[in-house]
């Protein structure tokens, strides 16, 4: 891969970041080496996101808008308005999974609908049989961590945890009959149906929708490679993300028909164009190539004909050694033979046009469960986020109840909302909120007139505030929180009226008491085990690289030639050691993200461990470089067709 710096260059910039520290933060020694407190961002945490980062706000914002008037429309003619906290439970469901293929986000939302209607369910049953409101909070808070580590484990994406915990603990303090139970959880099933049924909506117009904005945002960040200095590890690092994020998503969509495996095969294509630009192509032609793929993710993004592009030699025999395995592994299975239009028409799909077969996941590719279940055993660094969000959730609550306020879960919700990976992103996101609560209850105050014309108006008022929020989180959290304040006072409003002031002067001190508990439990109670996830990544990508230049070693010099050699003589020699280079490259690529993100979650604790910075560049250029010999063997020299 490209140049990076060599270690008198690390030791110099790993000094000034000592100087830096030194300024705002403080140093001691301890006995497993260097403890350093971090400065915590100011300017950074306010400022706003360019409009070309946050450009796909309006789908979530208008789904959850859709799927949030039809109930509450629904309960405003039948004169029940006091049951909308029920139906929006299954309706905020409509915010989740609008970054997956279209069968994944039927999956995922189903998931979420069933856990929302889960912790509701636990939030109505303890307010029906439990008096105690320290014994409230503390469950209302064991909940609110269970959320967090889930959602993080899952990688479930935004909106997060945020809102199921905001649902369930919102139900923890609504005076609540046993009998009615059943009723009030049917109400969250069916805001839930609606919520998935305006999620799949989509796929009527646009069905390939999903992976062909994860293959364009590909294409984007490697043109941004291309025209970047050679060096530059931050357009790298961006575009490995950037194409492994679109082949799992690429892994999530089903091939069970000619039509869609050939516009899954010509996404491949392109994604394998766009990974190209890790091999570093010659330099006359990286203009050239970074204007074709911002052509081409112009061409996907706006709903165009798929553009046909042509893969060289070691690309084709990559994938016709997948056939080949495919078909193997078919025959084995006792599947090969299948009679009937479907399966005609999917081996006519896989041969026409000269298409090879589709790209597969790598053979220890998990799914389901037991990825999910890794993360969570014993010594997780999810463990002590779970910690945190469980001690800072009970501690606000109960110092919210202690200062009188008759909405403790408001503070509960604030310290959940609060804990994010490292110490520097809850700073950042303890400022934001109490900054954007503020400004909320400023513009809910204005507009009580308008409120207090009926419930027609709050719902419509619900529904702005829903999208300005999608809308505006985006650019930033503080932001969007100006329209989720008012929002979720207007929804506490339709089933217990209560005075104006009352609700201001009780969201405000909660907002505060939320944020400044949950910021000190976030300092206090460290992730030590960050830098813990650090060695394991590094390990993961020594591991992988070190496969991969085994791999390598069995390839021939020249990709072609072997391709040609492995055709003559008639075997799948070629094809097969093809084959395990691009399994090698997927688990270089993927070790190579997460030791990323490992580093980018240690750099922000607060109190934490000195990071291994050399060792992390060293391996993360070798890895790098390696992974850069895998793409060229795939590649040809230069992408002018």
């Amino acid at each position: 891969m490209g140049k990076h710096a060599g270690s008198t260059r690390l030791r110099q910039k790993d000094t000034k970041n000592h100087k830096n520290h030194a300024k705002s933060g403080t140093q001691r020694v301890g006995g497993d080496g260097v403890i350093r407190t971090r400065p915590l961002p100011v300017k950074s945490t306010v400022r706003l996101r360019r409009p070309l980062e946050t450009r796909h706000w309006h789908k979530p914002a208008f789904s959850a808008a859709v799927a949030i008037a039809v109930p509450d429309l629904a309960l405003l003619a039948l004169d029940r308005m006091d049951l909308v906290l029920y139906t929006s439970a299954g309706a905020m469901c409509a915010l989740y999974g609008h970054n997956k293929p279209y069968a994944a986000r039927a999956r995922t939302v189903a998931w979420v609908v069933l856990s929302m209607i889960a912790s509701l369910a636990v939030g109505l049953v303890s307010s029906a049989f439990i008096g105690t409101t320290m014994l409230l909070v503390l469950i209302a808070s064991a909940l609110a961590a269970v959320h967090k580590m889930m959602c993080d484990a899952t990688r479930i994406g935004p909106p997060g945890n945020l809102i199921i915990t905001f649902i369930s603990a919102s139900a923890f303090f609504v005076p609540q009959q046993p009998g009615l139970i059943p009723f009030h959880l049917l109400l969250a099933v069916a805001g839930g149906a609606v919520a998935w049924l305006v999620c799949m909506a989509p796929w009527l117009v646009r069905p390939e929708g999903p992976q062909r904005i994860a293959t364009a945002r590909a294409l984007e960040a490697a043109a941004g490679l291309l025209r970047a200095a050679p060096d530059a590890a931050g357009p790298r690092h961006a575009t490995a993300a950037a194409v492994n994020a679109a082949w799992q998503t690429l892994f999530l969509v089903p091939a069970r028909s000619a039509a869609k495996y050939t516009a899954r095969a010509r996404l491949e294509r392109l994604l394998i164009h766009a990974e190209s630009a890790l091999a570093e192509p010659a330099a006359g032609t990286r203009a050239a190539d970074a204007a074709r793929f911002d052509a081409w993710a112009r061409d996907l993004r706006r709903g165009r004909p798929l553009p046909e592009v042509a893969l060289d030699a070691g690309q084709t025999a990559e994938l016709a050694g997948i056939a080949a395995d495919q078909e193997a592994q078919e025959t084995q299975d006792g599947t090969a033979i299948r009679s009937g239009r479907n399966g005609a028409a999917i081996r006519s799909g896989r041969n026409g046009r000269g298409a090879a077969s589709l790209r597969r996941p790598s053979p220890d590719h998990l799914r389901g469960f037991r990825p999910v279940l890794k993360q969570l055993r014993p010594g997780s660094p999810l463990l002590p986020l779970g910690a945190r969000v469980m001690i800072g959730c009970t501690l606000a609550g109960w110092a919210s109840m202690a200062i009188g306020s008759e909405h403790p879960y408001w503070a509960v919700v604030t310290a959940a909302s609060v804990f994010q990976a490292n110490t520097t992103l809850s700073w950042q996101r303890a400022v934001q909120r109490a900054l954007g609560n503020l400004l909320g209850l400023l513009l809910f105050t204005a507009l009580l007139p308008v409120i207090h014309t009926g419930h027609l108006a709050m719902v419509l008022l619900v529904l702005l505030f829903q999208i300005g929020a999608e809308a505006w989180i985006p650019r930033n959290y503080w932001l969007g929180s100006v329209c989720v304040t008012p929002m979720a006072l207007l929804l506490t409003s339709f089933g217990n009226a209560m005075p104006a002031g009352v609700l201001v002067r009780d969201r405000w001190v909660d907002t505060v008491v939320g944020a400044v508990i949950g910021l000190v439990c976030c300092v206090l109670v460290t992730n030590r085990r960050a830098t813990d996830r650090i060695e394991a990544a590094v390990a993961r990508v020594v591991a992988a690289r070190e496969a991969a230049a085994a791999v390598l070693a069995t390839l021939p010099d020249d990709h072609e030639s072997g391709h040609e050699e492995g055709r003559e003589t008639g075997h799948e020699t070629g094809h097969e050691a093809l084959h395990e280079a691009g399994w090698a490259r997927d688990r270089l690529a993927a070790a190579l993200v997460e030791l990323r993100e490992a580093v980018e979650v240690a750099s922000g604790e607060w109190w934490q461990r000195a990071l291994p910075a050399e060792r992390v560049a060293l391996t993360e250029r070798d890895g790098h470089r390696t992974l850069a010999r895998l793409v060229r063997h795939l590649t040809a020299p230069t992408l002018a067709a």
